[in-house]
């Protein structure tokens, strides 16, 4: 893996919104083709049509297959072959369709292992939650690392989808992200509480949930209300930090962060990370966006993906059991205390011996 470039591929989000312009000037750098092999998931008309409206001088080849992609060059592959109208700076249906379009095929091509990483250019992001998501979405800008327990809820909904077992669910995943991801040996996490004054929440859903993962062996504490959390630098005292809903991690973070952010869902086998921010239409096409997030966008991806390798590797072969510990099931048994009855057998044993010893020698 270390001899060949990492594939990045990088879908074109929102058709209306700014995601062409920070791709292309993302990719400016010439060194940027250094680092990775990127290829862009996409419409070729599309694709000369922002970059014609904005006078952009970043080069690219198109091609049909992610297999096609070569080094050292921006490769566009075209996801899809319909037309679309480009209405800069408005949300609509079709410009959310080729969004779709686009992240269909890569996800396609990700399942087939056809490049390593996917970056997500913005989207305008779905008022339904699914259920059936189990992942962690957090938020992380150089020390800064929010998970969400919830995602996408109403306010008045929230409290009602707050269980110690969902808490608990978001926790161990947190805890294996950053172990995983950020490569952090012994992550603290930071639980905050739902409201602002200690309630019922706090008392029977989220201390509880907060001690059972303590037990687990995981560094989990709070809950702590958030204003005095972030109005006191506690947060340096944590590698991480697990919000109950949208507003109470984002509001934060983007202070925090400022345009730097990037988010990622983990609890999928897959890197996949994208900007902290929607498509940014009141800008789209005036060359006013900043490619900043998606180069973090992109540089976090590269860095997540060498961390789980590192990580995984020694997994992967782990060392030969000792003679003595083959009988055993597992860790478990292997430390299990012994009981106190055969702790009295033992200590008689050797007195007894040791007495024998010494008439012997009389």
């Amino acid at each position: 893996m270390e001899d060949r470039m990492i594939r990045v591929a990088i879908t074109h989000g929102d058709t209306n919104g700014t995601g062409y312009e920070e791709i292309l000037k993302a990719f400016e750098d010439p060194t940027m083709l250094e680092l990775c092999t990127p290829i862009i998931y996409g419409n070729p008309k599309v694709a000369a049509y922002h970059r014609n409206a904005l006078q952009l001088p970043t080069q690219y080849s198109i091609v049909k297959e992610a297999s096609e992609a070569r080094d050292g060059q921006l490769n566009l592959l075209a996801a899809f072959d319909d037309e679309v109208k480009i209405e800069l700076g408005k949300a609509t249906d079709e410009s959310a369709e080729a969004a779709r379009k686009a992240l269909q095929r890569a996800k396609e091509d990700l399942k087939a292992g056809l490049y390593d990483v996917l970056v997500q250019a913005p989207v305008v992001a779905s008022s339904k939650p699914d259920p059936e998501d189990r992942s962690l979405m957090v938020m992380f800008a150089d020390e800064v690392r929010i998970g969400l327990v919830t995602n996408r809820l109403p306010l008045k909904q929230v409290a009602e989808n707050i269980s110690r077992e969902r808490i608990m669910e978001k926790g161990r995943l947190f805890h294996k992200s950053l172990r995983r991801d950020f490569r952090i040996s012994n992550p603290r996490i930071a639980v905050l509480a739902l409201n602002p004054q200690p309630g019922a929440e706090e008392q029977d859903v989220i201390k509880p949930a907060v001690e059972a993962l303590a037990e687990e062996g995981i560094q989990a504490f709070g809950p702590y209300s958030a204003e005095n959390f972030f109005g006191s630098n506690m947060r340096y005292s944590f590698d991480g930090i697990l919000a109950m809903y949208d507003d109470q991690g984002f509001v934060p973070f983007k202070a925090l962060a400022n345009e730097y952010g990037v988010k990622m869902k983990t609890g999928f086998p897959f890197v996949i990370t994208t900007p902290d921010h929607d498509p940014c239409f009141a800008i789209a096409g005036k060359g006013e966006a900043d490619p900043a997030s998606m180069r973090h966008a992109i540089f976090a991806a590269i860095d997540i993906f060498r961390n789980r390798q590192d990580y995984d590797e020694p997994l992967a072969n782990p060392l030969p059991k000792l003679y003595h510990e083959k009988r055993e099931d597992g860790d478990k048994a292997r430390f299990a205390v012994r009981p106190k009855d055969q702790f009295k057998r033992d200590d008689k044993k050797p007195a007894k011996e040791d007495t024998n010893t010494t008439a012997e020698s009389q």
